[in-house]
C-alpha cells in the first residue's frame, strides 16, 4: 500500500512542479515550464494529459502575452499527446486580445487540422470554427478567418456552403478589424473554392470589400484580387474582376493606390499580356504620375519587371524602340540606388538587343543614367557594351557611338579615355563607309576642344601623321580631313610646327585627289599658320600645285591661291599674305561649268571620289 501511494505521488510530482513554475511570478520560470509541455505530457500519457493537463492550462489561460505566445506554439504539436482533436486551450488562445497570441494559435490551429481526418474535421474542427466565427468578441471572429481555407477542401457539400455562408457573413462584419481579416484571407480562401463558387459567392464579397469605407480593408482586397484573377479565365477577369481593380488603381486613399502600384507585376502575370495591355499599361501610367511620392516610388520600383515582362520582351521593334527612347529619362526620378538595382540591368538588356533602333535610342539618351549613377557605375556596367556596340556591323549603331562619344569621354575623363575609347575613335577613322570617317572626323575636333591642345599632341596627332603615309589614298584623304578640323582648334603653334608638315610632304601623293585635297586643306588652315611659314613653304607647294599636269589640282591649287573659297567666303589672312594668283578667266575657261571635274589620275587612270556612298556593305 505504501508502495502504491509512493508510485502515485511520484508521479503527480511533474505537474505539481509544473503548477509551482506556472504559478511562479519570474516570467521566465512560467516560460521555462511552458517550454516542457510536452515533456510533462508524455510523461503524464495521454488519458491524464486529456483529463488534468488540459484543463489545467485552460483555467490559466490568462497570463502574460508572451506566455501565451509560448503556449499557443506548444500546443501546435499536441495532437498525438492527447489522443485526440479537442483542443480547447487553442481555441481559448485564438480568442485573445494580443494579435500575436491570437496569430500563433491559428497558426497552431492549421497546423493540426491538417494532422486530422474528413470525420475528425466534420466532428471537432468545423464546430470550432463556427464558434469562432459567431463569437462574442471581435477577437474570435477575426482568428476564424484564418481556419475556412484549411479545412474546406476535406468537408461535405453541406457543410462547405455553412462555411461560405459564415465567410460572407464575416466579410459583411459590423467590425472594420474582422472584414480587414476576412479580405486579408479572401484570396487564400479563393483558391480552395470551386470555381462556381468562385463566381457566385466569392466575387461578390471582393467586390464589397473592394468599396469599404475603410481604405485599410479596401487594400487588402487588391491581394484577394491577384488571386481570384489567376483563378479566371481572361473573359471572366475581364468581365468580374477588372473594374473593380481599375476603381482600386484610382482609389482616394494613397494608401489603395500604393497597394496597388507594390502587387502590379502579381496583377500583371494573374491576369495575362491581353489585358495588360488594354487596362494595366494605362493604369500603370497613371501610377507613376500619382500625386503621392510613394505610390510613385512604389510603380517606379516595379519598372524593370515590368517592362521586363511585357515590353522589353515584346516581338514588336516599334514597342521595343519607343520604350528605349523613355526609359533612359526615369534615371533621375527613380534615383541612383533604384537606377542600379532596377533600370540598369534593362538597359543592358536593351543595349543587346537584335533591333538596332532599340540600341540606338538607349545610346542617345546613355547622358540621363550618367548623371544618377556616377561615372564609375557607368563605366564598369555600361560602358562594355558601348564598345561592342562601336563594332557593330550596322554603320548607323556606329555613327551614334560616335556622335555620343564626346560627351561620354567628358563624363568619363581624359585618363579613363585614353585607356579605353582613344584606339577606338581612330579605327573610326578608316571605317569602309565615308558617313563614319566623315563623323569620327568631326568626333576629333570636339575632342580636341574639351581636352585641350596638348592632349591632341600627345594623343591625336602622331596617329594623324600616321595615316598620312597610310597605302589606301582614302585613309590618306581622311588625315587631311582630320587636320582641317584639328588645326582650327590647335592653336598656331601646333598647327605650323607639326600639321603643317604633314600637309607639305603630302602634296607629293601619286594620286590627284590627295594632292587637290592638300590644296584645298591649306586654303583651309591658312588662317592658323604663321605668316614666315606661309612665305616660306605654302606659297611654294601651291606654285607647284598651280602647275600640276591634273587640271583638278589646278583648279583646287588656284583657289587656294585667290582664296576664292567655293562657299564664297574668303581669308583675309591668305589674300593679304599670298600675291600670286591665276587670273580669273583662265580658271573659268578650264571650267565653264563653274565646278571642277574630280577624279583623274595623271596617268590617265579614274580614282574613286573622296565621298564613297554612304552604304553599309554587311
Amino acid at each position: 500500500m505504501a508502495s502504491s501511494e509512493t508510485s502515485t505521488d511520484d508521479s503527480l510530482y511533474p505537474i505539481a512542479v509544473l503548477i509551482d513554475e506556472l504559478r511562479n511570478e519570474d516570467v521566465q520560470l512560467r516560460l521555462n515550464s511552458i517550454k516542457k509541455l510536452s515533456t510533462i505530457a508524455l510523461a503524464l500519457g495521454v488519458e491524464r494529459t486529456r483529463s488534468e493537463l488540459i484543463p489545467f492550462l485552460t483555467d490559466t489561460i490568462y497570463d502574460e502575452d508572451e506566455v501565451l505566445l509560448a503556449l499557443a506554439e506548444q500546443l501546435g504539436t499536441f495532437t498525438p499527446l492527447v489522443g485526440g482533436p479537442e483542443y480547447p486551450p487553442l481555441e481559448s488562445l485564438a480568442t485573445v486580445e494580443e494579435t500575436v497570441v491570437r496569430d500563433k494559435a491559428v497558426d497552431s490551429l492549421r497546423r493540426i487540422c491538417e494532422e486530422h481526418n474528413t470525420e475528425d474535421l466534420e466532428t471537432h474542427f468545423v464546430p470550432l470554427v463556427k464558434r469562432l466565427a459567431v463569437g462574442d468578441w471581435f477577437t474570435s471572429r477575426t482568428s476564424a478567418c484564418g481556419l475556412f481555407s484549411v479545412c474546406y477542401t476535406r468537408l461535405s457539400v453541406a457543410t462547405k456552403a455553412e462555411l461560405r455562408s459564415h465567410f460572407r457573413s464575416l466579410c459583411q462584419d459590423d467590425t472594420p478589424m474582422v472584414r480587414r481579416a476576412a479580405a486579408g484571407k479572401l484570396g487564400e480562401f479563393a483558391k480552395v473554392v470551386e470555381v462556381e463558387y468562385l463566381k457566385t459567392d466569392l466575387i461578390p464579397m471582393f467586390v464589397a470589400l473592394a468599396q469599404d469605407e475603410q481604405d485599410s480593408v479596401r487594400l487588402l482586397a487588391v491581394e484577394a484580387c491577384v488571386s481570384m484573377a489567376g483563378l479566371l479565365q481572361q473573359e471572366d477577369t475581364e468581365m468580374l474582376v477588372m473594374p473593380t481593380l481599375r476603381q482600386a488603381a484610382e482609389d482616394k486613399s494613397w494608401r489603395v493606390r500604393y497597394m496597388v502600384a507594390d502587387r502590379f507585376i502579381d496583377l500583371q502575370k494573374a491576369v495575362g499580356p491581353e489585358i495588360t495591355k488594354t487596362d494595366l499599361v494605362p493604369a500603370f501610367q497613371s501610377l507613376l504620375k500619382d500625386v503621392e511620392a510613394e505610390v510613385r516610388a512604389a510603380a517606379a520600383g516595379k519598372v524593370k519587371d515590368f517592362c521586363q515582362n511585357e515590353l522589353v520582351t515584346d516581338g514588336n521593334q516599334h514597342v521595343k524602340s519607343a520604350l528605349a527612347g523613355v526609359i533612359m529619362g526615369l534615371s533621375p526620378i527613380l534615383g541612383k540606388d533604384n537606377t542600379v538595382n532596377h533600370l540598369l540591368p534593362l538597359f543592358l538588356s536593351q543595349l543587346k538587343d537584335e533591333c538596332p533602333e532599340v540600341r540606338l535610342n538607349i545610346i542617345s539618351n546613355l547622358d540621363c543614367v550618367n548623371e544618377v549613377i556616377g561615372i564609375q557605375q557607368l563605366s564598369q556596367s555600361l560602358l562594355p557594351a558601348i564598345v561592342e556596340l562601336a563594332e557593330d556591323t550596322k554603320w548607323r549603331v556606329r555613327l551614334a557611338i560616335i556622335e555620343y562619344m564626346p560627351l561620354l569621354a567628358g563624363q568619363l575623363g581624359v585618363d579613363f579615355f585614353n585607356q579605353s575609347l582613344s584606339k577606338l575613335c581612330m579605327t573610326w577613322l578608316v571605317d569602309h563607309v565615308y558617313a563614319i570617317r566623315e563623323a569620327a572626323t568631326n568626333n576629333l575636333r570636339k575632342l580636341v576642344e574639351k581636352f585641350g591642345a596638348d592632349w591632341a599632341s600627345q594623343n591625336v596627332l602622331p596617329k594623324i601623321n600616321a595615316m598620312s603615309r597610310d597605302g589606301n589614298y582614302l585613309h590618306r584623304m581622311t588625315c587631311l580631313a582630320c587636320i582641317n578640323v584639328v588645326g582650327e582648334v590647335c592653336g598656331k603653334d601646333v598647327t605650323t610646327k607639326t600639321l603643317l608638315p604633314t600637309v607639305l610632304a603630302m602634296a607629293n601623293d601619286n594620286v590627284p585627289n590627295v594632292r587637290f585635297n592638300v590644296a584645298k586643306t591649306l586654303q583651309i588652315i591658312g588662317p592658323h599658320i604663321e605668316k614666315e611659314s606661309l612665305h616660306s613653304q605654302v606659297k611654294a607647294v601651291l606654285d607647284r600645285l598651280n602647275d600640276d599636269p591634273d587640271t583638278d589640282v589646278k583648279y583646287f591649287a588656284s583657289e587656294a591661291l585667290t582664296d576664292s573659297r567655293p562657299s564664297g567666303s574668303t581669308s583675309l589672312v591668305l589674300r593679304s599674305v599670298l600675291s600670286c594668283s591665276v587670273p580669273e578667266t583662265a580658271r573659268d575657261a578650264r571650267f565653264p561649268a563653274g565646278r571642277p571635274r574630280r577624279g583623274t589620275a595623271s596617268g590617265g587612270q579614274r580614282m574613286p571620289s573622296s565621298e564613297t556612298p554612304l552604304i553599309d556593305k554587311h
